[in-house]
């Protein structure tokens, strides 16, 4: 298995209260670890606008897996966070790191 550090974007079309952008956070936190730390990346980015990424780490075979991984770990803390899909769409996920024991 390889670790993948994938960012997905996305944006917020009706905005995002305090808590329920505290809550997104706290849902992905176990994403957010070693290799993402390390390298300095913040786990959540807010821009003006509503747009925002989300950096976090997923464990896969491959580029391909980790990137749906990634999405589907990302509309899941948005829906625990009570953000609806509709009022957070997300852009395609990109790799933006890798680690790996080979």
């Amino acid at each position: 298995m390889t670790t993948f550090v994938i960012t997905v974007p996305g944006t917020f079309t009706s905005g995002i209260t305090d808590s329920e952008c505290s809550a997104f956070e706290r849902e992905l936190s176990p994403q957010h670890t070693d290799v993402s730390e390390s390298e300095g990346l913040d786990l959540l980015t807010l821009n003006e606008g509503g747009t925002f990424s989300v950096r976090l780490e997923v464990e896969a075979p491959d580029r391909y897996e980790a990137e749906l991984d990634a999405v589907r770990i990302v509309s899941e803390a948005l829906g625990k966070a009570g953000v609806a899909q509709a009022d957070a769409p997300l852009g395609p996920p990109t790799v933006t790191g890798i680690d790996s024991d080979l």
